[in-house]
């Protein structure tokens, strides 16, 4: 037992140190004003977002872009609210007052033909797009105004085809909402550490960036249409394979895009349940390998504490276990927080740190089934 606690801590130290490393290889991206060239088409799929539109619609209105360089395609995907006489209404009554405006969008109804609502919904705005360069976000994120701007620049200065973006959790003082933002503080500094070592293992496609040939080359989301989730993930494993020097991450405050957490616990299982129905699909070795080192060694953490209550001398060999732990995650944490210029609340962060394995557990537990649920609708794992 000691043995197996020991060859396992040195595993979690090692990808953690390695992913530390990784992090700081990743240079920040800062431009100058520059005249934009690059034109971008947005797509945003959408089912049932009516609480969240009103956020993200001020920000695309506030976007300090030329107008006639991007265009937005809303993809209704079967929503049973008012969503899309929201978008409607709300951009037809915005006043000069914002930046723009008059920029084109246009909404369209997803073309179902596959398992996955949003691969399809991307899939059937990329082919009603006309600009050369897909920019994907989520209809519960807030764009910064600098947006395209900061990608326009990156983009001319870097041979790329794909480009993943920054994504911070907002959180208020509730304790639901900081596991989520220091969850995703951790996720980003897992995908910033591969971008960093010219691996990427993560991205989110609620900021990412590719161009439309590209997706065309890659024959977009065939091959993995079957599995549900992951348009993000597969994306950019399928581009890899194809433009391996050309996969980038931006680096950058002016791209930060911020999105709304899960509003309590049962949903931030079903979210996790969801992502984890993806991982078994995927091709990339080490993402798989670090994934393991992370379950074993949160597994192995509640093991301790069922086993030191009955061998009070294991105590010692799990508290060095677990504070090992807890001082790797606050490194990688705090390097994560210092980009996002976001604050470490010490007793959010500790408890969280305790929760973290009880709930990667049960994630893991309750993605065997093979199903799961989001957003009104049931998926089965494999389908």
């Amino acid at each position: 037992m000691i043995i197996l606690y020991v060859l396992i801590g040195f595993l979690y130290a090692f990808a953690m140190g390695g992913l530390l490393l990784g992090v700081t290889k990743l240079s920040k991206f800062s431009s100058e004003a520059t005249r934009a060239q690059t034109k971008f088409t947005i797509i945003i799929p959408f089912r049932n977002e009516i609480e969240n539109l009103p956020m993200l619609l001020e920000s695309l209105l506030k976007i300090n872009y030329p107008p006639n360089y991007f265009e937005v395609i809303f993809v209704n995907d079967a929503s049973e609210d008012a969503s899309v006489v929201f978008i409607q209404n709300s951009l037809q009554e915005s006043t000069a007052s914002f930046t723009n405006a008059t920029f084109q969008y246009k909404i369209i109804e997803n073309k179902r033909f596959s398992a996955s609502p949003k691969k399809d919904a991307i899939t059937t705005a990329v082919s009603k797009a006309t600009h050369p360069w897909i920019i994907t976000t989520d209809a519960d994120c807030t764009l910064p105004n600098t947006w395209l701007a900061s990608y326009d620049a990156f983009i001319q200065k870097n041979d790329a085809v794909f480009v993943a973006g920054p994504v911070l959790y907002r959180a208020d003082h509730t304790f639901v909402q900081q596991f989520q933002h220091f969850d995703g503080l951790s996720l980003q500094w897992v995908t910033m550490a591969g971008f960093g070592w010219k691996h990427p293992l993560l991205c989110n496609g609620a900021n990412l960036a590719y161009t439309k040939k590209a997706f065309l080359t890659v024959n977009g989301f065939a091959d993995n249409n079957h599995i549900a989730s992951g348009d993000d993930i597969f994306m950019l494993e399928k581009m890899k394979q194809n433009f391996p020097k050309q996969m980038h991450y931006l680096k950058s405050e002016a791209a930060i895009v911020t999105t709304q957490p899960q509003a309590n616990w049962r949903s931030i299982i079903k979210q996790r349940v969801r992502w984890a129905s993806k991982t078994a699909q995927q091709d990339n070795a080490a993402s798989k390998i670090v994934g393991s080192i992370v379950f074993a060694t949160n597994v192995l953490i509640l093991i301790g504490l069922c086993f030191g209550m009955f061998q009070r001398d294991f105590w010692p060999i799990l508290g060095g276990f677990f504070t090992l732990k807890l001082l790797l995650d606050y490194l990688t944490i705090r390097q994560s927080a210092g980009f996002f210029r976001s604050k470490i609340k010490p007793l959010p962060y500790a408890v969280s740190t305790l929760l973290y394995p009880i709930i990667t557990v049960l994630v893991v537990l309750k993605s065997l089934s093979g199903r799961y649920e989001w957003k009104g609708r049931k998926f089965e794992k494999n389908a």
